[in-house]
């Protein structure tokens, strides 16, 4: 029986070619150094930016979300440090969803149980109260790239786990859906209306390209390739 996570991968095989098209664009970071992206006043600009220069990482300032959503994603760990206003909430809301792997640490002059509860809310992973030290502020910042990192990290998994799925030809995405639904290779040809052995051929090809080393890690990866459809459909 096919599982849940996979029902609307292995339900349409026939037009299984444009299921997975997320494009990503990255930034090459070739001296891999990990950047603090800042929006806010210029007024706070000048401490935050001495901060992070003092360890060696890169910092670079935007003057509106927009302006920072145009930069393409970076391929090293990083953060947002974002200066709050009660109009900048739904920027916010917009800057965590376009930018996952880009943790936000809001800063805000004033704070309240209600205002916490909305930065927190709209995606923020911290939330600091200036004046701040810069102790305090390095420790937000490095739990930020280890999250960044992290994201990181499971966005490249999948992508080469796409290009691997990219390789395969219409057929053997069809067997693939099949195979990874729980049929055997008699069955998969009835459905395709081929041999079994030239199901047997095709099955070898995909295990191969998508470097599986059994039926459940080929299973595991369809898993992982429909749940990040269904990721991006909902957001």
């Amino acid at each position: 029986m096919a599982s849940a996570a996979i029902g609307n991968f292995v339900g349409r095989p026939t037009n299984a070619t444009h299921i997975f098209d997320r494009k990503i664009e990255f930034q090459p970071n070739s001296n891999g150094i990990r950047i603090v992206f800042f929006i806010g006043e210029t007024t706070e600009q000048r401490t935050l930016k001495a901060v992070v220069n003092s360890q060696g990482w890169q910092f670079e300032k935007f003057e509106s979300a927009r302006e920072f959503l145009a930069r393409p994603r970076p391929l090293v760990p990083s953060c947002l440090i974002l200066s709050f206003s009660l109009n900048c909430l739904e920027e916010q809301k917009l800057l965590s969803r376009e930018r996952s792997e880009v943790p936000i640490i809001v800063v805000s002059r004033d704070s309240d149980v209600r205002t916490t509860v909305q930065v927190m809310k709209a995606g923020a992973v911290d939330f600091l109260l200036n004046p701040f030290s810069s102790t305090v502020l390095l420790e937000a910042i490095r739990e930020s790239f280890e999250r960044s990192r992290r994201t990181l990290d499971r966005e490249m998994e999948t992508t080469d786990l796409r290009n691997c799925y990219g390789s395969l030809t219409r057929r053997e995405r069809q067997v693939m859906a099949l195979v990874v639904s729980g049929l055997l290779n008699k069955q998969v040809g009835g459905e395709l209306g081929i041999s079994e052995i030239t199901v047997k051929a095709h099955r070898g090809q995909v295990m191969q390209k998508m470097k599986a080393n059994s039926l459940a890690d080929l299973v595991r990866m369809a898993s992982e390739l429909e749940q990040g459809r269904t990721a991006i459909h909902v957001a």
